[in-house]
Protein backbone atom coordinates (compact mmCIF):
# COMPACT_ATOMS: atom_id res chain seq x y z
CA UNK A 1 0.00 0.00 0.00
CA UNK A 2 0.71 3.61 -0.32
CA UNK A 3 1.98 5.71 3.17
CA UNK A 4 3.04 9.25 3.66
CA UNK A 5 6.29 7.88 5.46
CA UNK A 6 9.03 10.08 7.18
CA UNK A 7 12.01 10.15 5.42
CA UNK A 8 15.69 11.98 5.72
CA UNK A 9 14.44 15.97 4.63
CA UNK A 10 10.89 15.47 4.63
CA UNK A 11 8.69 12.98 3.27
CA UNK A 12 7.46 11.12 0.51
CA UNK A 13 4.68 8.42 -0.38
CA UNK A 14 6.14 4.66 -0.11
CA UNK A 15 4.97 1.21 -0.82
CA UNK A 16 4.77 -0.77 2.64
CA UNK A 17 2.95 -4.06 3.68
CA UNK A 18 -0.75 -3.34 4.27
CA UNK A 19 -0.55 -3.90 8.30
CA UNK A 20 -2.36 -6.83 10.09
CA UNK A 21 -5.08 -5.89 13.16
CA UNK A 22 -4.04 -7.34 16.43
CA UNK A 23 -7.25 -8.84 18.92
CA UNK A 24 -8.33 -5.51 19.25
CA UNK A 25 -7.91 -3.41 16.60
CA UNK A 26 -9.82 -2.89 13.15
CA UNK A 27 -8.04 -2.55 9.90
CA UNK A 28 -9.22 0.23 7.35
CA UNK A 29 -9.43 1.12 3.84
CA UNK A 30 -8.79 4.72 4.32
CA UNK A 31 -10.94 7.70 2.34
CA UNK A 32 -9.71 10.92 3.75
CA UNK A 33 -7.63 11.96 6.25
CA UNK A 34 -7.46 14.57 8.37
CA UNK A 35 -4.45 17.11 9.19
CA UNK A 36 -3.42 18.32 12.71
CA UNK A 37 -0.43 20.34 14.34
CA UNK A 38 1.02 17.08 15.79
CA UNK A 39 1.52 16.01 12.35
CA UNK A 40 3.95 18.87 11.43
CA UNK A 41 5.84 17.37 14.19
CA UNK A 42 6.32 14.10 13.12
CA UNK A 43 6.86 14.96 9.43
CA UNK A 44 9.65 16.67 10.73
CA UNK A 45 11.13 14.10 12.65
CA UNK A 46 9.72 13.97 15.73
CA UNK A 47 10.06 17.42 16.92
CA UNK A 48 8.93 18.07 20.65
CA UNK A 49 9.24 14.52 22.33
CA UNK A 50 6.34 13.16 19.07
CA UNK A 51 6.78 9.72 18.15
CA UNK A 52 8.16 9.85 14.44
CA UNK A 53 11.42 9.27 13.26
CA UNK A 54 12.65 7.76 9.44
CA UNK A 55 10.58 5.43 8.76
CA UNK A 56 7.07 6.55 10.08
CA UNK A 57 3.57 6.98 8.68
CA UNK A 58 2.25 10.42 9.57
CA UNK A 59 -1.03 10.73 10.68
CA UNK A 60 -3.23 10.71 13.26
CA UNK A 61 -7.07 10.78 11.59
CA UNK A 62 -9.13 9.14 9.31
CA UNK A 63 -12.58 7.79 7.64
CA UNK A 64 -12.68 5.14 5.33
CA UNK A 65 -14.67 1.10 5.82
CA UNK A 66 -14.07 -1.41 8.06
CA UNK A 67 -12.34 -4.04 6.17
CA UNK A 68 -11.29 -6.43 9.14
CA UNK A 69 -10.72 -6.60 13.02
CA UNK A 70 -9.73 -8.92 15.78
CA UNK A 71 -11.38 -11.24 17.93
CA UNK A 72 -11.30 -8.94 20.88
CA UNK A 73 -13.82 -6.14 18.62
CA UNK A 74 -17.63 -6.63 19.04
CA UNK A 75 -19.10 -3.74 18.08
CA UNK A 76 -18.40 -3.32 14.01
CA UNK A 77 -19.05 -5.32 10.92
CA UNK A 78 -17.29 -5.25 7.52
CA UNK A 79 -18.10 -2.53 5.60
CA UNK A 80 -18.92 -0.25 8.07
CA UNK A 81 -18.31 3.47 7.62
CA UNK A 82 -16.20 4.96 10.45
CA UNK A 83 -14.04 7.85 11.41
CA UNK A 84 -11.52 7.57 13.48
CA UNK A 85 -8.37 8.60 15.60
CA UNK A 86 -4.88 6.58 15.63
CA UNK A 87 -1.20 6.48 14.41
CA UNK A 88 -0.18 5.51 10.81
CA UNK A 89 -3.66 7.05 9.34
CA UNK A 90 -1.97 8.38 6.21
CA UNK A 91 -2.34 5.71 4.02
CA UNK A 92 -4.14 3.37 1.74
CA UNK A 93 -5.08 1.36 5.24
CA UNK A 94 -4.57 1.97 8.57
CA UNK A 95 -5.33 0.15 11.94
CA UNK A 96 -6.58 1.47 15.17
CA UNK A 97 -7.77 0.13 18.66
CA UNK A 98 -11.46 -0.50 18.46
CA UNK A 99 -12.02 2.54 21.11
CA UNK A 100 -10.82 4.80 18.47
CA UNK A 101 -13.54 3.94 15.91
CA UNK A 102 -16.53 5.54 15.49
CA UNK A 103 -19.51 4.50 13.24
CA UNK A 104 -20.62 7.47 10.79
CA UNK A 105 -23.83 8.35 11.93
CA UNK A 106 -26.38 7.53 9.55
CA UNK A 107 -27.36 11.18 8.41
CA UNK A 108 -26.19 11.37 5.09
CA UNK A 109 -22.24 12.63 6.14
CA UNK A 110 -19.60 11.88 3.91
CA UNK A 111 -16.16 10.51 4.39
CA UNK A 112 -14.99 13.57 4.13
CA UNK A 113 -16.43 15.73 6.48
CA UNK A 114 -16.12 12.70 8.90
CA UNK A 115 -12.40 12.85 8.66
CA UNK A 116 -12.20 16.00 10.35
CA UNK A 117 -14.20 15.45 13.82
CA UNK A 118 -12.65 12.32 15.33
CA UNK A 119 -9.58 14.32 17.51
CA UNK A 120 -11.25 17.52 17.57
CA UNK A 121 -14.22 16.36 19.23
CA UNK A 122 -12.31 13.99 21.59
CA UNK A 123 -9.74 16.40 22.48
CA UNK A 124 -12.52 19.69 23.40
CA UNK A 125 -14.86 17.21 25.32
CA UNK A 126 -12.38 15.77 27.13
CA UNK A 127 -10.95 19.43 27.99
CA UNK A 128 -14.02 21.14 28.47
CA UNK A 129 -16.24 19.01 30.28
CA UNK A 130 -13.89 15.96 32.17
CA UNK A 131 -10.94 17.77 32.92
CA UNK A 132 -12.55 21.39 33.03
CA UNK A 133 -15.49 20.59 34.67
CA UNK A 134 -17.90 22.76 32.17
CA UNK A 135 -21.35 23.88 33.49
CA UNK A 136 -24.23 25.32 31.92
CA UNK A 137 -24.04 29.48 32.34
CA UNK A 138 -20.51 29.82 32.49
CA UNK A 139 -18.38 31.48 31.02
CA UNK A 140 -14.91 29.96 28.68
CA UNK A 141 -12.00 31.22 26.50
CA UNK A 142 -10.08 29.41 24.13
CA UNK A 143 -6.79 30.09 23.41
CA UNK A 144 -6.10 29.40 19.61
CA UNK A 145 -9.74 29.41 18.80
CA UNK A 146 -8.89 29.81 15.30
CA UNK A 147 -7.17 25.70 14.89
CA UNK A 148 -9.44 23.19 13.85
CA UNK A 149 -9.75 21.68 17.74
CA UNK A 150 -10.49 25.48 19.05
CA UNK A 151 -13.00 26.03 16.33
CA UNK A 152 -14.93 22.50 17.53
CA UNK A 153 -14.35 24.00 21.13
CA UNK A 154 -16.17 27.03 20.40
CA UNK A 155 -19.01 25.16 19.15
CA UNK A 156 -18.73 22.33 22.27
CA UNK A 157 -18.84 25.94 24.52
CA UNK A 158 -21.93 27.29 22.70
CA UNK A 159 -24.10 24.17 23.07
CA UNK A 160 -23.47 23.57 25.87
CA UNK A 161 -24.83 26.79 26.71
CA UNK A 162 -22.16 28.97 28.26
CA UNK A 163 -22.93 32.26 29.50
CA UNK A 164 -19.77 33.93 27.79
CA UNK A 165 -17.77 32.34 25.05
CA UNK A 166 -14.32 34.31 24.69
CA UNK A 167 -11.78 33.13 21.28
CA UNK A 168 -7.86 34.08 21.12
CA UNK A 169 -6.13 34.70 17.63
CA UNK A 170 -3.36 36.65 16.43
CA UNK A 171 -5.00 37.11 13.35
CA UNK A 172 -7.65 39.79 13.19
CA UNK A 173 -8.75 38.81 9.92
CA UNK A 174 -10.44 36.07 11.47
CA UNK A 175 -12.17 37.95 14.28
CA UNK A 176 -15.51 37.57 12.46
CA UNK A 177 -15.51 33.88 11.13
CA UNK A 178 -15.00 33.24 14.90
CA UNK A 179 -18.04 34.91 16.03
CA UNK A 180 -19.94 32.97 13.20
CA UNK A 181 -18.48 29.95 14.93
CA UNK A 182 -19.86 30.86 18.55
CA UNK A 183 -17.49 33.46 19.58
CA UNK A 184 -19.03 36.45 21.28
CA UNK A 185 -15.91 38.33 21.94
CA UNK A 186 -12.26 37.39 20.13
CA UNK A 187 -8.97 39.45 21.36
CA UNK A 188 -5.77 39.16 20.08
CA UNK A 189 -3.72 37.07 22.68
CA UNK A 190 -0.76 39.08 21.03
CA UNK A 191 -2.19 42.07 22.31
CA UNK A 192 -0.59 42.75 26.18
CA UNK A 193 -3.81 44.25 27.55
CA UNK A 194 -6.74 41.45 26.14
CA UNK A 195 -6.80 39.94 29.39
CA UNK A 196 -7.78 43.03 30.93
CA UNK A 197 -10.10 43.30 28.56
CA UNK A 198 -11.43 39.83 29.10
CA UNK A 199 -11.93 41.00 32.57
CA UNK A 200 -13.65 44.24 31.72
CA UNK A 201 -15.89 41.99 30.09
CA UNK A 202 -16.93 39.97 32.97
CA UNK A 203 -17.09 42.52 35.73
CA UNK A 204 -13.48 41.96 36.51
CA UNK A 205 -13.94 38.36 38.04
CA UNK A 206 -12.51 36.64 35.05
CA UNK A 207 -13.46 33.57 33.14
CA UNK A 208 -15.07 30.20 34.96
CA UNK A 209 -12.78 27.82 32.52
CA UNK A 210 -10.17 28.89 30.09
CA UNK A 211 -9.18 25.76 27.48
CA UNK A 212 -5.20 26.96 26.27
CA UNK A 213 -3.39 25.48 23.29
CA UNK A 214 -1.13 28.00 23.27
CA UNK A 215 0.86 28.17 26.37
CA UNK A 216 4.05 29.97 26.36
CA UNK A 217 3.67 33.78 26.45
CA UNK A 218 -0.17 33.38 27.52
CA UNK A 219 1.08 31.61 30.97
CA UNK A 220 0.60 34.60 33.17
CA UNK A 221 -1.94 36.35 31.42
CA UNK A 222 -4.33 33.33 31.08
CA UNK A 223 -4.02 33.31 35.02
CA UNK A 224 -4.56 36.97 35.56
CA UNK A 225 -8.00 36.85 33.19
CA UNK A 226 -9.41 33.39 35.24
CA UNK A 227 -12.12 33.44 37.89
CA UNK A 228 -10.82 32.69 41.47
CA UNK A 229 -10.92 29.10 41.77
CA UNK A 230 -11.21 28.93 38.04
CA UNK A 231 -9.84 25.86 36.03
CA UNK A 232 -6.91 26.16 33.56
CA UNK A 233 -7.09 23.39 31.13
CA UNK A 234 -3.26 23.00 29.36
CA UNK A 235 -4.08 21.64 25.72
CA UNK A 236 -1.28 22.43 23.41
CA UNK A 237 2.09 24.11 23.26
CA UNK A 238 1.38 26.33 20.09
CA UNK A 239 3.30 29.06 21.82
CA UNK A 240 5.99 27.42 23.33
CA UNK A 241 6.55 24.78 26.10
CA UNK A 242 9.30 26.68 28.55
CA UNK A 243 7.48 29.47 30.17
CA UNK A 244 7.75 31.96 33.40
CA UNK A 245 5.38 30.76 35.65
CA UNK A 246 4.11 33.20 38.27
CA UNK A 247 3.58 31.15 40.97
CA UNK A 248 2.28 34.74 43.11
CA UNK A 249 -0.55 34.89 40.48
CA UNK A 250 -1.01 31.00 41.12
CA UNK A 251 -1.62 30.62 44.70
CA UNK A 252 -3.47 34.11 44.83
CA UNK A 253 -6.26 33.11 42.35
CA UNK A 254 -6.25 29.71 43.22
CA UNK A 255 -6.22 28.54 39.91
CA UNK A 256 -6.61 24.38 39.24
CA UNK A 257 -4.00 24.47 36.23
CA UNK A 258 -4.26 21.07 34.87
CA UNK A 259 -2.75 19.49 32.14
CA UNK A 260 -3.93 17.03 29.63
CA UNK A 261 -2.58 14.79 26.63
CA UNK A 262 -3.44 11.70 24.73
CA UNK A 263 0.38 10.87 24.83
CA UNK A 264 0.50 9.67 28.82
CA UNK A 265 -2.81 8.15 28.46
CA UNK A 266 -3.36 4.16 28.81
CA UNK A 267 -5.38 2.39 26.20
CA UNK A 268 -8.15 2.38 28.74
CA UNK A 269 -8.26 5.77 29.46
CA UNK A 270 -8.04 6.72 25.72
CA UNK A 271 -11.20 4.42 25.37
CA UNK A 272 -13.39 6.12 27.81
CA UNK A 273 -12.20 9.48 26.52
CA UNK A 274 -13.94 9.02 23.04
CA UNK A 275 -16.53 6.86 24.69
CA UNK A 276 -17.85 9.24 27.28
CA UNK A 277 -17.43 12.58 24.40
CA UNK A 278 -19.54 9.99 21.39
CA UNK A 279 -22.26 9.62 24.50
CA UNK A 280 -22.20 13.17 25.40
CA UNK A 281 -21.80 14.83 21.69
CA UNK A 282 -23.46 11.99 19.27
CA UNK A 283 -26.35 13.69 18.52
CA UNK A 284 -24.63 17.40 18.15
CA UNK A 285 -22.90 15.93 15.30
CA UNK A 286 -25.91 13.99 13.66
CA UNK A 287 -27.97 16.94 13.84
CA UNK A 288 -25.45 19.09 12.72
CA UNK A 289 -24.64 21.54 15.34
CA UNK A 290 -21.45 20.34 16.03
CA UNK A 291 -19.16 20.75 12.65
CA UNK A 292 -15.81 21.47 10.72
CA UNK A 293 -15.39 24.37 8.03
CA UNK A 294 -12.61 22.52 5.61
CA UNK A 295 -10.34 24.88 4.14
CA UNK A 296 -8.89 23.24 1.53
CA UNK A 297 -9.17 19.16 0.04
CA UNK A 298 -5.61 17.69 -1.13
CA UNK A 299 -5.11 14.69 -3.30
CA UNK A 300 -3.05 12.07 -1.28
CA UNK A 301 0.13 12.56 -4.01
CA UNK A 302 -0.02 16.51 -2.99
CA UNK A 303 0.95 15.96 0.72
CA UNK A 304 3.96 17.87 0.83
CA UNK A 305 1.97 21.00 -0.58
CA UNK A 306 -0.51 20.25 2.22
CA UNK A 307 1.93 20.06 4.91
CA UNK A 308 3.64 23.46 3.67
CA UNK A 309 0.28 24.78 3.89
CA UNK A 310 -0.46 24.02 7.52
CA UNK A 311 2.75 25.33 8.61
CA UNK A 312 2.19 29.03 6.79
CA UNK A 313 -0.91 29.16 9.34
CA UNK A 314 -3.11 31.00 6.87
CA UNK A 315 -6.09 28.29 6.92
CA UNK A 316 -9.22 28.77 8.57
CA UNK A 317 -10.44 25.32 8.74
CA UNK A 318 -9.50 21.72 8.05
CA UNK A 319 -6.92 20.75 5.90
CA UNK A 320 -7.84 17.04 4.20
CA UNK A 321 -6.03 14.45 2.36
CA UNK A 322 -8.05 12.44 0.11
CA UNK A 323 -6.80 9.32 -1.40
Amino acid sequence: MRAVTVIEGGVNILDVEIPKPKNNEVLVKVFSCGLNRADLMVADGGAHGSAGGSGTIVGMEFSGEVIEFGNDVTNLSVGDRVMCSGTSAWAEYAVTDWGRVIKIPDNNMDLITASTLPIALGTMHNAIVTAGEFLKGQSILIQGASSGVGLMGLQIAKNLEAKMIIGTSTKPEKFDRLKQLGADIVVNSKDPKWSEEVLDKTNGEGVDLIIDQLSGYTVNQNMLATKIKGNIINVGRLAGGPSEFNCDIHALRRINYKGVTFRTRSLDEIRNVFANMWNDLSSMVSNGNLSMPIEKVFDFNDVSQALSHMRDNKHFGKLILKL
